[in-house]
């Protein structure tokens, strides 16, 4: 690798982080804004909405890392030529296909990024982000301590606190148990607190009442108690295991065991197969838009203003390959044999950046294109 490969390459990776950064910001806060709300008013703690959302990163980053790969070639390309950094290079010899081993470079460096997420860390991070959700749906403690709202922690089950005070006394207590239908029972206490003994987790109320209504005979008998207990534990979830999503099942078992996993969860193969191959698809994406973007700007000639035509030009090559991959999934879900089609995108990627270097390092071609352009204008 000669010192120039070298600082293009440098330029490119810082190009890289930075790109990722910005992306991961942005998408991150839009969703962050929904998540902190849904579980903040479930109960929980910022710590649990913090685990949320590092369990989360590896997904968002997989979104974005493609178009940061893209904007890191497009830019430093863009500002190299602008400098005549690139013109220097041009004009000393070397080749655009020469100049592109620093963005192929790049590109196997993302895609290596892209490879340790896609196929490692977004299954697993998937895996134990449902397990957690679980874990904390069937949280009923959590649940119930919400101030002055009417919760509804299982069905036929009403509970509400007036408030919470800060040694973990709960004022204005109600709660309507309605699950058996012909004898409804309701209490309401002064205050209550939340007891967890080796039988399970009680409501410990105090200075209340409890109402029984029997459907049957149509009575209503009320009793005044000092104190009552009402379990809470048969609330809870205590299975917290949960049917796992595609995206959660590890990429090992999807190349070994699909047929397995059709029979016991229900996947139809053609998903299977879908999900499994776009995971390796994202690490060829990765070096074909670097690629692309490269390419594309190599088409044209040195101008301070910049390489804007050709900008605009790779962008719409990134819209295309974007929407080709959008084609052919749900053709691959149809028919799981033509699993290849998924590597359409990338493939039609490198063979356009392909294209564009060989006209990109004939110069004579583009003034020949561009003189006959001329003369059918003029004629």
């Amino acid at each position: 690798m000669s010192r120039f490969d070298g600082y293009f390459l440098r330029q490119l990776l810082i190009l890289f982080g930075f790109f990722t950064l910005v992306l991961v910001g942005v998408f991150w806060i839009t969703r962050s804004v929904s998540l902190f709300d849904r579980v903040i008013s479930g109960g929980q703690s910022a710590i649990v909405f913090l685990e949320f959302s590092a369990l989360t990163l590896p997904t968002l980053i997989r979104t974005v890392m493609p178009m940061a790969v893209f904007a890191a070639a497009v830019y430093a390309t863009n500002r190299l030529s602008r400098e005549s950094e690139m013109t220097v290079m041009l004009a000393t010899g070397s080749s655009p296909w020469r100049l592109a081993r620093a963005v192929f470079l790049f590109g196997l460096v993302s895609g290596l990024m892209m490879a340790a997420i896609s196929v490692f860390l977004r299954p697993a991070s998937v895996e134990q982000l449902e397990q957690r959700q679980a874990e904390v749906a069937g949280d009923v403690t959590a649940q119930l301590l919400n101030e002055g709202e009417f919760l509804h922690p299982a069905v036929g089950v009403t509970v509400y606190i007036g408030a919470i005070d800060l040694d973990g006394t709960l004022s204005e207590v109600f709660v309507s148990d309605r699950r058996d239908p012909q004898n409804p029972v309701s209490y309401s206490s002064k205050t209550a607190y939340l007891v967890n003994n080796e039988t399970g987790m009680h409501l410990v109320m105090l200075d209340g009442i409890a109402l029984r209504l029997n459907l049957q005979g149509w009575i209503l008998s009320s009793t005044l108690f000092e104190d009552a207990s009402y379990d809470i534990s048969t609330l809870t979830n205590s299975d917290i295991t949960t049917e796992r999503s595609l995206e959660a099942i590890p990429t090992f078992e999807l190349l070994q065991n699909r047929d397995a996993i059709n029979a016991a969860e229900g996947f139809p193969i053609g998903e299977l197969v879908d999900e499994l191959h776009q995971r390796f698809s994202w690490i060829a994406i990765c070096i074909a838009v670097a690629l692309a973007g490269y390419a594309t700007l190599m088409l044209g000639s040195f101008s301070r203003f910049g390489l804007w035509p050709q900008i605009l030009g790779a962008f719409s090559i990134l819209v295309v390959l974007e929407g080709v991959r959008g084609f052919v999934s749900p053709v691959v879900i149809e028919e799981p044999k033509l699993w290849f089609l998924l590597y359409l995108p990338a493939a039609i990627g490198i063979a356009v950046s392909g294209v564009f270097l060989l006209v990109a390092g004939r110069p004579l071609m583009r003034k020949r294109h561009k003189g006959a352009t001329n003369a059918m204008s003029q004629a």
